[in-house]
């Protein structure tokens, strides 16, 4: 049944659009990770996966996944949500343990990456003053007695940063290193383009990984998908959708053609409705959300400016900047 604005109150609509934020949505992007993941684990005589690596030559070696994409695309929802839902890495028992996530620790180590990757496997505290190689066997062990089958490293262009060439070798041989022999695991790489440019100038990575680039958002081809995003929202919300037609082509460019900042855009719309008791969503809605969020003035707001496709928002601030 579709709400009325009269049906909720403020605080119910305000609860409402948290409850969305906790919602994954789901898209054509998913079964795209899910088919690259599906073609890391081993599958067993009738053709189902099994919660092992499979290895890809004699030597026992596993093989990987980079999936690159700027920042606010989503990345890292898309790959925990792949991850967690994957029906061949469910747990079996609370000692069982198919995937491994991490996000890269700062200062970021090969060692503290270690001792990150032990705490997430439940394992009992380490000493920093153990070597790396000694917390690297450690990892290993553990992840062959809980049954790790994937590792995923988030923010892994974090390990690169502006380091040195052996800085960059250092990390690049410690994850390749999990990848081999007995006890390997497949790892998933996640970051911004910086982590394929860097990590594929070792003709190693290029032979062990497979890059998944996520495409931006179009306003043309992703118009209709859009448009029920933010009716769906409304709905839960109990306020009417917008009418604006060029609505979604100022939401893609204010979000910079990236899926999640689109959606983390429409929510922070839909509080700012919820806020005043709003019947309907508007663009003026949009605009002073996205306003508050990149702190531009009314000429440089792309929901407010007339040649609001002029605007160039790169990824720095907006003062000084202008719809010329």
């Amino acid at each position: 049944m579709t709400m009325t604005a009269s049906t909720l109150t403020i605080n119910e609509k305000l609860a409402a659009v948290d409850r969305l934020r906790d919602k994954y949505l789901s898209t054509p992007r998913d079964a795209q990770f899910r088919s690259y993941l599906d073609r890391l684990l081993q599958r067993d005589e009738q053709g189902n996966l099994l919660p092992k690596p499979r290895l890809f030559n004699k030597a026992g070696d596993a093989r990987g996944i980079a999936v690159v994409e700027p920042a606010g695309g989503g990345k890292t929802s898309l790959v925990h949500h792949g991850l967690k839902t994957h029906p061949a890495l469910q747990p079996r028992d609370a000692a069982h343990q198919p995937w491994v996530g991490v996000r890269v620790p700062s200062p970021a180590t090969a060692k503290s990456l270690g001792i990150e990757i032990l705490s997430a496997s439940g394992y009992p505290s380490v000493s920093r003053s153990q070597t790396e190689d000694d917390i690297m066997r450690k990892v290993r062990h553990h992840f062959r007695l809980r049954g790790t089958a994937i590792l995923w490293i988030d923010e892994a262009h974090d390990l690169f940063g502006a380091g040195s060439k052996f800085k960059v070798d250092v990390f690049l041989k410690t994850v390749r290193n999990l990848m081999q022999g007995d006890g390997a695991v497949s790892v998933v790489l996640s970051g911004v383009e910086s982590l394929w440019q860097i990590a594929s100038c070792d003709a190693q990575v290029t032979r062990r990984y497979w890059r998944l680039p996520l495409g931006d958002v179009s306003p043309h081809s992703d118009r209709n998908a859009l448009t029920k995003v933010i009716a769906g929202f409304c709905n839960a919300v109990g306020v009417q959708p917008p009418s604006d037609e060029d609505l979604v082509d100022r939401l893609v460019h204010a979000s910079r053609n990236r899926f999640g900042r689109c959606i983390e855009n429409i929510l922070a719309a839909l509080e700012a409705a919820a806020l005043v008791d709003a019947d309907e969503l508007t663009i003026n809605h949009f605009a002073e959300s996205w306003g508050m969020q990149e702190g531009c003035g009314m000429g440089q707001n792309v929901f407010l400016a007339r040649h609001w496709a002029r605007i160039d928002l790169g990824e720095a601030q907006l003062f000084g900047q202008g719809a010329r």
